[in-house]
């Protein structure tokens, strides 16, 4: 069951980095199993997430001395693009960091515009603990009462 609990917070972390990975899918595996425990599923799978999201505030942080290099993914206009949408929006959009795609870079954006890291863990863990949450609120549902 160790491996299952593991295996869980490894896919949940990596998939808040860049790599694709899909949480979602190991998160209903193991509920379906039913050998696990509900609660620690939802906090592990929320603190891997979480985690993984604080890697890309961490590189947000320091993305900006590299900026003027060659080899840096992101032109200065993509990156003043983003500062932009950022001022506009502010920090509401953690609230998005759940969704698939655009979550990931909102919350390396986060790091690059010096969010304060108490708040990005606010906002992000209610986000990211919500979706976790609902997927396992509508599993368990689709198990327990078929249609």
């Amino acid at each position: 069951m160790l491996m299952g609990y593991l295996g869980l917070f490894v896919a949940a972390f990596g998939a808040a980095t860049l790599l694709p990975l899909q949480s979602e899918a190991v998160l209903v595996g193991l509920l379906l199993n039913g050998h696990y425990s509900l609660w620690l599923l939802l906090g592990i799978a929320t603190l891997g997430n979480v985690l993984g999201s604080v890697v890309n505030w961490l590189l947000g942080r320091w993305v900006d001395h590299f900026k003027t290099r060659r080899w840096f993914p992101v032109s200065t206009q993509q990156l003043d693009n983003a500062h932009r949408h950022y001022e506009r929006w502010g920090h509401w959009t953690l609230l998005l960091s759940w969704v698939p795609i655009i979550g990931d870079p909102l919350t390396l954006v986060a790091g690059v515009m010096r969010e304060p890291l108490w708040r990005f863990l606010l906002l992000v863990t209610l986000a990211k603990s919500l979706r976790y949450g609902v997927l396992a609120a509508l599993t368990l549902h689709w198990v327990l009462i078929p249609t």
